[in-house]
């Protein structure tokens, strides 16, 4: 085992050095910490190292190790989006107005994983309140791609993805509300996956559009993705969209097999505006899994030219009724001097702590809800988005999983695209159909561009059917080498070249 390059390990391997004792989680986790003190400078993935946190997580999974207790996560170093709540360290969501903010509770999603005996080292950048597709609009500032320093990781969870993409970590949890997982997936050469809506708990997750939400993790294989799903997939009855529903042991699932599946292949998805070196690579990925014995099937998805509008109305709308909770009163930042009105606290306060993307969506969405333009744009989306669920329900009785580029380009460079919010909106367009219908999205690496930057395949499923979009990604990463592929080593701010 390699400590003095993090990014050699999985979640796998270490597994099994740690089970054989010839690797502590101290150890492991101190290579980590080392790794994010040189990278970090370049990179800004994390907003907050938790050190000495980590530094107690590891001692106290190699005392359970000592002990002899395993299991999929003991003593694994794990990063969070700073969008999930966690007792006593900081949690801005990427923005000024929850400055200093420290909750006296933890996620579901955070308490699951210290169960599972994880090692926390940082909470992740991220665009701010998980709006945006860059990671560029972080009041903190914008994360680097760590396969070329000069373009986007992604958003909104790309430090999250950047973290275990640089070898800051062997896995993160990020949120995808219309792409925010399995977009930085793509973009960093890793494996995200969006669950089912309601599959995990949303409890103590800073909320975006809450209809739309999801929790999901990024490793560099399927089957770590798949162990982590394991620890936190499951029901919450502190949150009402949890679903009571078994988790199945999503790593038996992963056979290599896919021998009579029926895949579809959306006309939709293959249209004008996509990269020529992005369907080159899907669609040979596509072939690959036909050799391996699925079955291709043709498919349409006919409202999907709906769908960025209609996720830009949902999503604005329920963005508008959540972050008026942010008003300079419980907590956060506070803007005003004595004497001014509560009116003027709260508009100096929400100017002050609000970026131009939140204060563009909530603008939105409080237009779209308000009298007079409710049923012309908001109860429009929602008819809408229905027709969407059922052009999946349609399309899955004719197919198993769903194929599909992840995103129509590989990542693009930083400011490439700030200025036009459109272009940035469209970055999503193969994947908020996904949000809308509620259901599991793979993405995994297939290729890469002419300039070496990952492309990423992506597998949709039926609702809770998370095990067989894993069983197929699982069966293309044991055909295939993408997965295996490292980003150079971070050592400044010039683009950096495939290891």
């Amino acid at each position: 085992m390699n400590l003095s390059d993090p990014r050699s390990f999985t979640i796998a391997t270490a597994r099994s050095a740690l089970d054989r004792r010839e690797l502590s989680s101290t150890e492991l986790t101190r290579a980590m910490l080392d790794r994010i003190a040189s990278a970090e400078p370049a990179l800004h993935a994390l907003l907050e190292v938790t050190e000495t946190r980590a530094l107690a997580d590891a001692a106290a999974a190699d005392a359970r190790l000592a002990r002899g207790e395993t299991g999929p996560l003991l003593g694994i170093p794990v990063v969070l989006k700073d969008i999930f709540a966690t007792r006593g360290i900081a949690t801005t969501c990427g923005s000024r107005i929850l400055q200093g903010f420290r909750p006296p509770y933890d996620s579901d999603a955070a308490e699951r994983l210290a169960r599972a005996g994880s090692v926390l080292v940082g909470k992740a950048n991220l665009d701010e309140f998980a709006m945006g597709s860059s990671n560029e609009n972080s009041a903190y500032g914008s994360t680097r791609n760590p396969w070329d320093l000069e373009r986007v990781p992604g958003g909104s969870s790309g430090g999250s993805a950047a973290a275990v993409a640089a070898g800051e970590c062997l896995a993160s949890l990020g949120t995808d509300t219309g792409g925010s997982i399995r977009l930085p997936a793509s973009f960093c050469g890793l494996v995200g996956l969006k669950p089912t809506y309601g599959r995990v708990s949303r409890y103590g997750v800073i909320a975006y559009a809450s209809s739309l939400d999801q929790v999901g993790p990024f490793a560099w294989t399927v089957d770590d993705v798949a162990a982590v799903l394991g620890v936190i997939a499951g029901h919450d009855p502190r949150d009402s969209t949890s679903v009571p529903r078994g988790v199945p042991d999503y790593t038996a699932a992963l056979t290599g097999d896919v021998r009579g599946l029926r895949i579809g292949i959306p006309r939709e998805y293959f249209a004008d505006g996509i990269a020529p070196d992005v369907e080159r690579a899907t669609r040979s990925a596509i072939r690959l899994l036909e050799s391996r014995g699925a079955q291709l099937v043709e498919i349409g998805l006919p409202h999907t030219e709906y769908a960025i509008a209609t996720y830009y109305l949902v999503a604005t709308a329920e963005a508008s009724s959540n972050l008026a909770r942010y008003d300079g009163v419980r907590f956060g930042l506070r803007r005003a001097s004595s004497g001014d009105s509560l009116i003027d606290m709260y508009r100096q306060t929400r100017d002050a702590g609000f970026g131009a993307e939140v204060k563009r969506r909530i603008l939105l969405g409080t237009y779209a809800l308000s009298a007079g333009y409710y049923d012309a744009y908001y109860l429009k989306a929602l008819q809408v988005r229905t027709l969407i669920r059922r052009d999946f329900l349609q399309a899955f009785e004719q197919c198993d999983v769903i194929a599909a580029p992840t995103a129509p380009t590989t990542a693009f460079r930083l400011g490439e695209k700030v200025s036009d919010p459109l272009a940035m909106y469209l970055s999503d367009i193969f994947t908020t159909s996904v949000n809308l219908a509620g259901l599991p999205g793979l993405s995994l690496p297939c290729g890469a561009d002419t300039a070496g930057l990952p492309i990423g395949l992506q597998i949709i499923a039926p609702a809770f059917a998370e095990e067989v979009a894993l069983r197929v990604g699982d069966a293309y990463q044991r055909a295939t080498e993408w997965h295996l592929r490292r980003p150079a080593e971070i050592t400044g701010l010039a683009s950096g070249k495939v290891a």
